[in-house]
């Protein structure tokens, strides 16, 4: 088997991204006055394992290799990054596809769960095996410390050097590493939330990074999803920019992991673990 081409450990934050953004013409609303600006670009990218085809997901087309290394983990398509064993890329411009060899028995699931998800049209996915999906059995974490206010202090700030492709034009998300003695190692950006903490999640893998008592910072809300992509990826704390989900806090304090919220505009806010009740 072949295996992943790996890259070679970080360097910390650059430039954009090539191809991530490009250069579109607009005018004001009551001039004809043509002007230039750097949009974000997106591309429509085709998920293919084993030569079956999986998903479409519209994605930044930047760090693609991360994406569907991270997104392979995080969905539950492999369990371990070593049954990922080949990733080509194919196309450009708005129109591209990543195929993946995986391992036989993640292959074999991987159809055990199409045949139960099979829905009509107007649904997608149907029923109780749709509900698993949405809230499966995930395992728990082992208990882990969170990081130290001092490591939390200018978290905002400091994390903007991780993303060029936001400064340059906007409309992206981030997701950044924070290893434990609060130093931030790697970040990746797109326009999926979802997507920007898979292209993490698989830039920490192919770069062998050791997340032992980490942190992974996203720029958006916290919702579930992000809760099963971190607890797949064993991510021991999880920090969002925005407020998490009711069920997302849920989730978080009965599987063990840290979930901390960092407002605008006041401290940290620690979710999970579950604080002491007030005294009366």
């Amino acid at each position: 088997m072949t295996e992943i081409a790996r890259p070679s450990p970080p360097d910390g934050p650059g430039a954009p991204p090539p191809d991530a953004s490009g250069r579109y013409h607009f005018h004001a609303l009551q001039s004809a006055d043509a002007d230039d600006i750097e949009l974000a670009e997106e591309c429509a990218l085709s998920v293919v394992y084993n030569g079956l085809s999986q998903a479409v997901m519209m994605v930044t087309p930047a760090d693609l290799e991360d994406f569907v290394t991270g997104f392979a983990l995080s969905s539950g398509v492999v369990t371990d990054a070593s049954d990922i064993y080949d990733i080509q890329l194919a196309g450009q411009g708005s129109a591209r596809e990543a195929r993946v060899e995986i391992a036989n028995r993640a292959f074999w699931a991987l159809k055990q769960q199409r045949r139960h998800l099979a829905g009509t049209s107007g649904c997608g996915l149907c029923g109780v095996e749709a509900l698993e999906q949405a809230l499966p059995e995930l395992p728990s974490l082992r208990p882990s410390a969170p990081p130290s206010p001092a490591q939390l202090d200018g978290l905002r700030e400091r994390i903007a050097a991780f993303q060029p492709l936001g400064r340059h034009c906007g409309a992206v998300h981030a997701a950044v590493f924070m290893d434990a003695r609060g130093e931030l190692r790697l970040g990746r950006e797109d326009i999926g939330r979802h997507n920007a903490l898979d292209k993490l999640i698989g830039g920490l893998l192919r770069n062998r990074i050791d997340t032992t008592g980490g942190a992974a910072v996203v720029t958006s809300r916290c919702s579930l999803e992000l809760i099963h992509k971190a607890l797949r990826a064993r991510l021991g704390t999880l920090i969002s920019l925005s407020a998490p989900t009711g069920l997302a806090v849920e989730w978080a304090r009965s599987h063990n992991l840290n979930l901390i919220h960092i407002p605008h505009r006041s401290g940290p806010r620690v979710y999970s673990p579950a604080p002491s009740e007030p005294t009366a």
